[in-house]
């Protein structure tokens, strides 16, 4: 084991524990109460150009854990020998700045918890919705990083969402329309007009029946702050992750320096915002910290974990896991800065095109760099005005061109929650961005 333990150049482990809460309130009935406790850990160890890796469950033996998987990365170094990694230096992290919980949620029963879904629910069943469904999720967990270079290091997070959704169907034809919010403490529920937002749900819904699919082509579009964050996020800001770089998985490859979108954006990652993607250090114990992807149109820099850093040319900072999985290169809170237009002008300069709000999924391939994303509804745009209420819209294009064809970025920069997958993980994500002008895009319709 001596002789093993002397090729291993670098080893670390994250511990996780914590646990989850669900509660869900499925066409006003209580379908579930439940909490789940978790605790393991995720140990890494680097033999030239191998990791080992192994994940652990419940009792924690750190050093027969460390042995594993270096006798695992010493093994797959000799039997299949790859180019030798290294790895950035960093600095232990300081731990500051962690989001101030004023209403802990751990005080607050269950019993009130529930009454809340009820009357959430109560709120989204407008006239014509005929199902509902509301989910409350509450998660603490305490991250500790150890690492075999002298970083020793730790945080607690705790925090809150909801989603609600509402279907409504006339004729055998059915639309829904959800909303949902993620934050840390209780306030959460003060903060946001939950009601009004459980009202909106339920409206969507009804009014999509009514709504028209207008007729596709190229024509001005005009994104609300959500889907140009998805926007952002899925072609942007995954085609920016050093590791698919590497990969040769990204359109941005090769480009650092280059103008590659209209001088008005720029594009920001950054983990300290107290947003849903919010981390003190990352998944290598690394400071987290502000990057700008793209300033002024020009690409400036990757998301990187230590190693893709080294490989590259930059600041780590960017390595993530759901819980003791395997750390992979990820986004936090991702979106485009503000600019100057304010909403009625950026209508009136687009004059006749299409409004979308909203998403409702869609693919990428950052490597091609093309997407398409569906819009939750729309408004045609007649003369600088908002007309007709549309539905069954996509967005779809190359993401180099629709960089390049923005012409104004608004003031009202907003921010939504969720999670993003990658690797078969799950980890908690903002994305957002001010309303943006394009002046031609590929929109899918009848």
């Amino acid at each position: 084991m001596k002789s093993i333990m002397r090729g291993i150049k670098f080893c670390d482990c994250r511990i996780v524990g914590g646990s989850f809460i669900s509660i869900i309130l499925d066409n006003g009935r209580l379908e579930e109460i439940s909490k789940n406790f978790t605790r393991g850990a995720g140990i890494r160890a680097l033999c030239g150009g191998s990791w080992g890796y192994t994940a652990v469950e419940g009792e924690i033996d750190l050093k027969h854990g460390i042995e594993a998987v270096s006798k695992l990365a010493f093994s797959m170094n000799a039997i299949t020998p790859k180019e030798s990694v290294e790895l950035v230096p960093v600095n232990p992290p300081e731990i500051k700045n962690l989001p101030e919980i004023k209403i802990d949620p751990r005080d607050v029963s269950i019993e009130e918890k529930v009454d809340l879904l009820m009357s959430i629910e109560a709120n989204a069943k407008v006239k014509g919705v005929h199902s509902t469904k509301v989910t409350y999720m509450e998660a603490e967990f305490k991250i500790e990083y150890q690492s075999s270079d002298g970083l020793e290091c730790e945080y607690e997070l705790l925090n809150v969402g909801f989603a609600v959704s509402a279907v409504a169907s006339e004729n055998g034809e059915y639309q829904a329309g959800r909303e949902s919010r993620f934050g840390y403490g209780y306030e959460l529920f003060e903060k946001e007009n939950v009601m009004e937002l459980a009202s909106i749900a339920g409206n969507t819904a009804v009014e999509l029946l009514k709504a028209k699919t207008p007729n596709g082509g190229e024509m001005p579009v005009l994104l609300d702050q959500e889907l140009a964050g998805v926007f952002v996020h899925e072609a942007v800001g995954h085609a920016s992750e050093a590791d698919l770089v590497l990969e040769g998985d990204s359109i941005l490859e090769n480009r650092i320096g280059e103008q590659i979108a209209a001088p008005l954006i720029t594009i920001i990652d950054d983990p300290t915002l107290h947003e849903f993607g919010y981390y003190p250090f990352d998944a290598e114990g690394v400071q987290s910290k502000k990057t700008e992807i793209i300033r002024e149109g020009v690409l400036n820099s990757y998301l990187h974990s230590r190693e893709t850093a080294a490989k590259l040319g930059g600041t780590p900072g960017n390595c993530r896991a759901q819980g003791y999985s395997m750390p992979v290169v990820r986004m936090s809170n991702t979106f485009v800065d503000n600019g100057d237009s304010r909403f009625e002008e950026m209508l009136e300069e687009l004059r006749d095109g299409i409004y979308l709000i909203g998403s409702r999924g869609g693919q990428v391939n950052t490597g091609e760099g093309i997407f398409q994303f569906n819009a939750e509804k729309g408004y045609l745009i007649k003369d600088g005005e908002l007309t007709e209420l549309i539905r069954d819209i996509s967005l779809s294009g190359k993401t180099l061109e629709i960089l390049n064809h923005i012409t104004r970025v608004g003031n009202d920069l907003k921010m939504t929650a969720g999670r993003c997958g990658k690797a078969g993980q799950l980890a908690p994500v903002s994305d957002g961005s001010p309303h943006l002008a394009i002046s031609k895009a590929l929109v899918g319709g009848a």
